[in-house]
């Protein structure tokens, strides 16, 4: 079990690891979710996500992918892109993660992955902050 805190995190670097972890076996708690940065432009982020949300299957829209507004579920569902999800190995992978806002299980951080951060210079955003934007209220 592998136990990791999301703060001041870049989502995808630590998103592709914990993805190929998953995949191996392991079990992987992601704690503070709503604390991890996504890197870029924050115009040009704000405008993918509503951009990918507004997508709709024209013929049947409630086959459409849904994406959530809550931090942890928006992460969970990003991380999920990166699984082979359309194989019985992609969907039990996916079982293994656990994603929270905050800590509510008084769990311990452990990293046994390479942790970065985000660089000087470099402009990011909170997951908070995009899920704000989209529309969360909490």
């Amino acid at each position: 079990m592998v136990v990791l805190d999301g703060k001041g995190l870049v989502f995808g670097r630590i998103a592709s690891q914990i993805s190929k972890a998953i995949l191996n076996g392991e079990e992987v708690y992601l704690i503070n979710a709503e604390e991890m940065l996504i890197t870029g432009n924050p115009k040009a982020t704000l405008a993918n996500m509503r951009l990918r949300r507004a997508l709709q299957n024209k013929g049947t829209p409630e086959h459409s992918p849904k994406w959530p507004k809550v931090p942890h579920m928006l992460v969970k569902r990003m991380i999920r892109g990166m699984l082979p999800w359309h194989t019985a190995r992609g969907r039990e992978a996916y079982k293994r993660l656990m994603v929270y806002t905050g800590n509510p299980k008084k769990l311990k951080p452990e990293s046994p992955f390479e942790a970065i951060g985000v660089k000087e210079g470099v402009r990011f955003m909170k997951m908070l902050d995009l899920c704000r934007m989209i529309g969360y209220s909490g």
